[in-house]
């Protein structure tokens, strides 16, 4: 499989610039084929997708989402924060979502972390960062987790369609968890 960020062997030099630049001279190719699609910021199928900021996981291509079906919400872990529940509460409440999917996967980076790394980043630069990194050991733990803080905000109008799953990098299949 290869990706966008592969550059086959021997143009190494012929790479100018920074990844940015690369991005910002792709954004002029789209822009230049690109058509007002016509839609509002409403969700087509009015749901809200959680998932892991891992550079592994093509949302839309997994779920079969195309431009304007869904918001989609990306923080790394996946984990319901306090700004997931802004987003979500946003999401619902001016822009009509009323399902929430969220997605977790195998071999997360936050498996391998601790509340540790906050201290070590006090220690690096000067200051504690105020947020948790929400380290997790059990990746179908903290979808449960995350299930029950969404059902649980009283910001949000529609908890009763909130289904949580964990990707399978290796298969690319959805496992759903039990909220139980």
């Amino acid at each position: 499989m290869t990706t966008s960020a592969s550059v086959p062997a021997g143009t190494e030099s012929a790479v100018v610039g920074t990844v940015t630049d690369r991005l910002v001279e792709a954004n002029g190719r789209y822009a230049a084929a690109f058509g007002d699609p016509g839609m509002d910021a409403r969700p087509v199928l009015r749901v809200a997708v959680v998932a892991c900021m891992d550079a592994r996981l093509d949302l839309h291509a997994a779920l079969g989402l195309e431009l304007g079906d869904c918001h989609t919400i990306r923080n790394a872990g996946g984990v319901v924060t306090d700004d997931v529940i802004r987003s979500l509460t946003i999401s619902q409440r001016a822009l009509g979502t009323s399902s929430i999917v969220l997605i977790h996967h195998t071999g997360c980076g936050l498996e391998s972390l601790t509340e540790e790394f906050r201290h070590d980043l006090e220690m690096e630069v000067g200051q504690r960062p105020a947020w948790a990194v929400e380290a997790f050991r059990d990746v179908e733990q903290d979808v449960r987790q995350s299930m029950q803080r969404v059902r649980t905000s009283p910001f949000l109008l529609h908890t009763g369609d909130v289904r949580g799953f964990v990707f399978d990098v290796k298969t690319g299949l959805l496992r759903e968890i039990d909220p139980a």
